[in-house]
């Protein structure tokens, strides 16, 4: 039940987002003077609506966005004709409206993060991005077996002792070196254990106490899964991670919004080289809806961010449901001011290439080219269109029958 309540939470957050993005293009077209005549939640029948002014405002049957009408976006509108359409207004006020509804996105993503540097915690800038655990000093949770083989799971009857344990090593103890070899973190001290030949002893110098001493350990060979998603035997001595370095940080107000805003700035880098990673992605989703497993960089749809949604709740990862939350808004913001029709960008890069033009042929001494004909780019928007539509069913597919979970 609780998952349930998470998936219906994070579906209307995003519902509330695409609702107030395109509140953004409306209110800045109606304080720049643009003609709106409607502002809708929702598409399909028109489920309730109320008419202000020259605006009708209302709620339809299927919550899957919104929209707004505003007058004369391009010449070509049937509406065009209108003293107040949009498209007769300076280039910067269109610039504006067509741009606000990332912004409110942006606005979003950072009043979260903001709220979220306080209550919750941001990612301590003392562990890499994405070496949290790795880059954890190698102090020891010493565990009574090792399991050879995979599902990993708890220890078991019939499990042999772990050689972390037949050593002697106790909880606590920081590895400084393998065979010699000096380590500061957990991730160099996995990578120095696992090429061990398993059966055979190697030396661990240790700190216990403040104090450095060597022990003779043998390795278990066990199966475990590499980063590639393959399985491979590699060699253990049944030791865990005890963090002494916090996962989050909390901020005070005044510190957060320092924080935040760094932190935004390693998102925002992060959703630029994921978009870039798009297409090489793209494979991997067709392997995983053939049932192979689904690799976890892979893209996912409103669909899958609402299924993560609901997992964090069920496991009471507020955190990460509030980061999806964020990185969410971040995402849509971006692409949305991608210069490709019909998307926000689209018209942006449009009016400022005749704005552009027009400057140029003025210098030229040569009569104003107009405005673009948007009939003649319909192709091209048409083909962007279906390459969005199947990219979304790809993605809305792949979170139905082979959805990524939170480990």
């Amino acid at each position: 039940m609780t998952y349930i309540v998470g998936l219906i939470l994070f579906a209307l957050a995003i519902l509330i987002s695409v609702s107030l993005h395109e509140a953004g293009h409306m209110s800045t077209a109606k304080a720049f003077g643009m003609k709106v005549t409607r502002y809708f939640v929702g598409f399909g029948p028109t489920l309730w609506s109320f008419k202000r002014g020259e605006t009708e405002y209302g709620v339809k049957g299927i919550p899957l966005g919104g929209f707004v009408k505003i007058t004369g976006m391009t010449p070509q509108d049937e509406d065009a004709d209108d003293e107040r359409a949009m498209w007769r207004y300076p280039v910067w006020k269109r610039t504006i409206v067509m741009s606000a509804g990332s912004v409110v996105h942006f606005m979003l993503a950072a009043v979260a993060l903001f709220m979220v540097a306080i209550f919750s915690g941001l990612p301590n800038p003392a562990l890499p991005r994405g070496q949290e655990v790795t880059a954890q000093p190698a102090v020891l949770d010493v565990q009574p077996c090792v399991v050879t083989a995979l599902p990993l799971r708890d220890c078991a009857a019939g499990d042999p002792q772990s050689p972390a344990t037949a050593a002697g090593l106790r909880n606590g103890d920081r590895i400084t070196a393998v065979n010699g070899t000096a380590v500061s973190t957990w991730g160099q001290a996995v990578d120095q254990i696992r090429p061990l030949e398993a059966g055979k002893a190697a030396t661990l110098t240790v700190v216990r106490d403040g104090t450095a001493q060597q022990v003779t350990v043998t390795p278990a060979a066990v199966e475990r899964t590499m980063t590639d998603g393959s399985t491979k035997k590699v060699s253990a001595i049944g030791v865990g991670l005890t963090p002494t370095i916090p996962y989050t940080v909390r901020y005070s107000a005044g510190e957060a919004v320092g924080a935040s805003a760094d932190f935004a700035g390693v998102l925002a880098k992060g959703t630029f080289e994921a978009m870039k990673q798009f297409p090489q992605r793209i494979p991997n989703l067709f392997s995983a809806i053939a049932g192979e497993e689904r690799d976890p960089n892979t893209p996912i749809s409103v669909v899958g961010a609402s299924r993560l949604g609901g997992e964090a709740v069920e496991n009471g990862l507020w955190n990460v449901f509030w980061m999806l939350f964020i990185t969410l808004n971040l995402f849509v913001g971006v692409f949305n001011l991608l210069p490709l029709l019909p998307l926000d960008g689209g018209h942006i890069a449009i009016a400022w290439f005749e704005r552009i033009r027009s400057w140029v042929y003025a210098r030229l001494r040569k009569p104003d080219p107009g405005r673009v004909d948007y009939f003649k780019l319909m192709p091209l928007t048409y083909t962007v269109i279906l390459i969005f539509g199947a990219f979304t069913l790809l993605t809305v597919t792949a979170d139905i029958v082979n959805p990524i979970t939170i480990k």
